[in-house]
């Protein structure tokens, strides 16, 4: 496996040159980072209102697709859109998947039946993995690697900010104004950074002679979305080891293997199997996944624990995730500007993993008990290591791959980190159900009902006692089996190559030219040694300017 990286040729930039000023950095910043903090938040904020929805519209027995069914298009689709980003320009792709989100959000706020809702969130979802996809891959278009640590420690911290917040936002718009805002607030918020890219954002056209991989396109998404019903429906709709459960596992992994070899052999593949060879890339997705089943296990399984043995309600829950907020967003800008300062970015996921195995230790030892000022320590500690960790494989991977594969590069990790997220929920969830039956055990009536937390409240008191003991021991196991995760993340951090950071960004903004990408004239991309060289792309210049 080797390191590879683009051969340097004839991109006119020097040791610190940039098309934009902080300033205007900051303001494409903002357009970037509203649209990301509407498709993460939205991810979990939808989850405290789901009783109130039912209520409304009805259909209990599907209520569970609210959130599913956005899960399942933002993830089948999250590398469908890097690489479309990476064909058509990162602008207009972008500002098409803000304009999705919004319709979708738009209709799901006039609802008038779930099966509406549940359709609504699919097309939301489709738009919030473009938003995801591309905004990473913007930032590293218009700015240099060295630099790019600072800005996507802000990244780090919206994400994570906006992942932990849904559940507090949601609870006070069911609350007050009413659970449809949860969908209507994204339109002015959506619009505002329509606006903003479309002033701000200036990058010149990519123009790139292509053929649109529809096979491979075809069998990702039947592949993740055959693979996260299997996920959702198992243990519920059906066994895990039933004839539906095993029809919808085979055909995950036949079609997974099939999008495999049709990526071999497309002119334009949607993840070019070839970056595979580049031991950051494929060390850095696997970290993701690895990390993405630590972070959106905590950030679910947190609050129920609050929620059950703690006794909070949705709101309360998510004020109490403040630590976790808050060591997410400090040390994702602190390892975003050490990144800038000192140019080395592996030290940071290997103490990231560390301080994360650490914070799910201290999540093992919760009881019924535990004072809050424990709890606190323990979510700080488990965002500090989420902050470390986050942002600095975009970093990294982004400075060892070529600029052409810059979408599909970043959306692989956005992809492989919701992937692992759906997949490490699934399994702690099953964790979480088999453990409880152990520990109540026959130690309750079968008829109590503690799958329902406001039921378990007003439960006798010698009665409730059991089941809230049982629950946080069933939290703790499901915490337990994270940390092989953890410590396999850390083990995928150690093989993370570090190489000098480039100092000029990857695609001049407001260039003079229009770029073309000449396939037949790339140069092969040698496994680098020990000096390393900047990249660039061989381009072609015409005379007609022509800028997003």
């Amino acid at each position: 496996m080797t390191d590879q990286q683009a051969t340097p040729t004839a991109m006119p930039s020097s040791e610190g040159n940039s098309y934009l000023s902080h300033r205007q950095i900051l303001v494409v910043l903002a357009g970037l980072m509203a649209g990301m903090f509407l498709a993460a938040l939205d991810q979990s904020i939808v989850g405290v209102a789901l009783p109130r929805i039912v209520s409304d519209l009805g259909g209990l027995e599907d209520l569970s697709w609210v959130v599913t069914a956005y899960l399942l298009t933002s993830t089948a689709t999250t590398p469908l859109w890097g690489k479309i980003s990476d064909l058509y320009g990162r602008r207009v792709i972008f500002q098409a998947a803000i304009v999705i989100f919004i319709i979708g959000s738009a209709l799901c706020g006039v609802s008038q039946d779930l099966n509406q809702l549940i359709g609504f969130r699919a097309l939301q979802g489709i738009g919030g993995g473009g938003l995801f996809a591309i905004a990473f891959a913007v930032i590293g278009d218009i700015i240099p690697a060295r630099e790019r640590g600072r800005y996507q420690g802000y990244f780090g911290a919206v994400f994570g900010v906006s992942s932990l917040a849904g559940p507090l936002l949601g609870g006070w718009f069911t609350e007050g104004p009413g659970w449809r805002w949860i969908f209507w607030i994204n339109v002015p918020i959506g619009i505002a950074a329509l606006v903003v890219t479309s002033i701000a954002l200036k990058l010149p056209v990519v123009r790139r002679e292509h053929v649109i991989d529809w096979a491979g396109a075809a069998t990702i998404v039947g592949s993740v979305s055959s693979l996260l019903l299997y996920l959702n429906w198992a243990g519920g709709v059906f066994g895990w080891a039933s004839w539906q459960g095993l029809s919808l596992a085979i055909a995950a992994v036949v079609l997974a293997v099939a999008f495999v070899f049709i990526e071999f052999g497309a002119t334009e593949p949607i993840i070019p199997m070839s970056l595979f060879r580049n031991r950051i890339f494929s060390s850095g997705t696997s970290f993701s996944f690895l990390m993405g089943w630590s972070m959106f296990g905590a950030i679910i399984y947190l609050p129920v624990y609050l929620q059950t043995a703690k006794g909070m309600m949705p709101t309360e829950s998510g004020l109490a995730m403040f630590p976790a907020i808050a060591g997410i967003l400090t040390f994702s800008i602190v390892s975003g500007a050490l990144i800038t300062r000192t140019g080395r970015y592996r030290i940071f996921p290997i103490v990231g993993s560390v301080l994360l195995i650490i914070g799910l230790g201290l999540l093992t030892q919760l009881e019924v008990t535990t004072p809050y000022w424990q709890i606190a320590i323990s979510a700080f500690v488990l965002g500090a290591g989420l902050g470390f960790s986050m942002q600095t494989i975009t970093v990294a991977v982004q400075n060892a791959v070529q600029f052409r594969d810059m979408g599909a590069a970043t959306s692989s990790l956005t992809f492989t980190r919701s992937l692992g997220g759906a997949i490490g929920t699934a399994a702690l969830g099953a964790v979480l159900g088999s453990r409880l039956a152990h520990y109540l055990g026959d130690a309750v009536d079968a008829a109590t009902p503690t799958n329902d937390v406001e039921a378990i409240r007003f439960l006798p008191d010698d009665v409730k006692s059991v089941v809230l003991n049982a629950y946080t021991h069933a939290i703790n196991d499901a915490f337990l089996v994270s940390i092989p995760v953890a410590v396999l993340a850390l083990i995928a951090a150690f093989f993370i190559r570090e190489i000098p950071l480039r100092t000029a960004q990857s695609i001049p903004v407001e260039a003079p030219n229009e770029v073309r990408v000449d396939r037949e004239r790339e140069s092969p991309t040698p496994a680098l040694s020990g000096q390393y060289a900047p990249a660039a792309i061989p381009l072609r210049a015409t005379p007609r300017p022509e800028v997003e």
